[in-house]
């Protein structure tokens, strides 16, 4: 038998650069937290983004007929067109006429949100050029980024005004090498809703510079009272807009797996090559399931407004909750969110300075109270952690009661203490509480 030309002799099977290169932060993290919970204490975790987690939420029947009705359907056990079904793409587009005209041609439907955000991210940047994304921010763009040798570049958010951009860090941080601006509005991790005035804004500095836009706009429409959803493409006269979304979390399905990309482009930017582009990559996995596609034009028409409304309406009475009960934490201080599914919460560090950072405060809230929030590093932002408010009313009652009792029995009271950050004496006549120094 004749021997092929290869010169290895041994073994040598590694990965590629693409699966080397490629982390979730998040996993990374909460996988190698070294701590056991409290086994005197049933485990909350008010860290997992999956609002089916507890069982409470659940979506209307009408939604489970759709499928159920699919599942009879002999067209909807083989492959479908990779972008998607023609019925499925028109209700979709349909559905979301708020973003602005939209056709059918427009919709690339997609295996979950996840999969229309690594879409955009492929079609619009190459090795060596860069993403502008949000700190705090959904770090799924840095996981997808990273592996194909894109660098994720942050601007900063603004916890004191409602986590609105900051408009001067987002334009300093753009360069030649660019390739698209993350905008993720309502926001995971804040939970904040921009206005159209900020939206305007953000536009302004994308078109001055000649950089497109990927809107994750997952959390479409999930707006607290006193606020209300724009999408930023109804807005734009001339900046091209890849807009992410799918069902995930309004109709609480994320396993389902259904989301989908449509492309904004009144002044025909994208169509020398980005359009082509996408119907190219949307050939790697010939579409989502076909199943869920046949059964999404009555999902997306006949979902009751009801059920939207009671299920925004649970949350944001959460939200309420959880603010109202966690600003009585000594050393925390709450963000009330605007909408979404999350609230970001600072932790005073120099109060708690037997922790070294926010990560050892959580791991140790696990431990003794066994409350597990996701720690800021996730979201490349220190000194805060994120709850999920998807949680049972009761569950979350108990959650904030035993984050106070940690926060009682661990922050520095009373006798002389050092300001870590400033470097100031706060006087012994002087006590910490409800994030601020009174006088006794």
């Amino acid at each position: 038998m004749s021997q092929g030309s290869r010169s290895i002799q041994t073994w040598d099977v590694r990965s590629s650069a693409l699966a080397r290169n490629t982390h979730n932060l998040i996993r990374d993290i909460v996988e190698n937290l070294q701590v056991e919970p409290n086994p005197n204490k049933p485990m909350i975790a008010l860290s997992v983004g999956d609002p089916t987690t507890f069982g409470n939420l659940n979506p209307p029947e009408q939604v489970l007929q759709a499928v159920r009705e699919s599942l009879e359907w002999h067209t909807s056990r083989g492959y479908g067109p990779a972008k998607g079904h023609q019925e499925a793409r028109i209700a979709v587009a349909e559905y979301c006429a708020h973003q602005g005209e939209v056709c059918p041609d427009d919709v690339i439907l997609c295996s979950g949100c996840s999969h229309a955000i690594e879409l955009a991210i492929t079609v619009l940047a190459d090795s060596g050029q860069n993403v502008l994304m949000p700190r705090p921010g959904f770090m799924i763009y840095k996981t997808l980024g990273e592996g194909l040798g894109i660098r994720i570049k942050f601007y900063n958010l603004l916890p004191d005004q409602q986590w609105k951009v900051d408009l001067e860090d987002l334009e300093s941080q753009i360069d030649d090498d660019t390739a698209a601006i993350v905008i993720i509005n309502p926001s995971n991790p804040c939970g904040s809703v921009f206005n159209k005035e900020h939206l305007c804004e953000i536009l302004e500095v994308a078109s001055r510079n000649h950089v497109p836009i990927i809107a994750d706009e997952i959390y479409e429409h999930f707006v607290f009272s006193n606020n209300e959803f724009h999408s930023i493409s109804s807005l734009s006269k001339d900046v091209p807009i890849l807009t992410c979304g799918g069902l995930t979390k309004r109709f609480l399905v994320p396993g389902w797996r259904i989301g989908w990309l449509i492309i904004h482009d009144r002044q025909n930017i994208l169509e020398k090559e980005v359009r082509k582009g996408l119907s190219n990559l949307s050939n790697r996995i010939l579409g989502p399931s076909t199943l869920i596609q046949r059964a999404l034009p009555t999902i997306l028409k006949n979902t009751p407004q009801s059920f939207f409304d009671d299920v925004l309406l649970f949350i944001e009475n959460q939200a309420k909750l959880a603010y109202e009960e966690l600003r009585r934490a000594p050393g925390l201080r709450p963000i009330m969110p605007q909408g979404a599914m999350y609230m970001m919460i600072e932790i005073k560090m120099a109060m708690f300075p037997k922790f070294k950072n926010e990560l050892k405060f959580v791991e140790r809230l696990v431990s003794e109270q066994s409350v597990f929030c996701l720690p800021g590093q996730c979201f490349e932002y220190p000194n805060f952690m994120r709850i999920v408010l998807t949680v049972p009313e009761a569950i979350l009652r108990e959650a904030c009661h035993r984050i106070i009792v940690f926060c009682n029995e661990h922050i520095i009271r009373r006798e002389k203490l050092v300001d870590i950050e400033n470097d100031t004496t706060v006087l012994p006549d002087q006590v910490i509480h409800e994030n601020c120094v009174i006088q006794t």
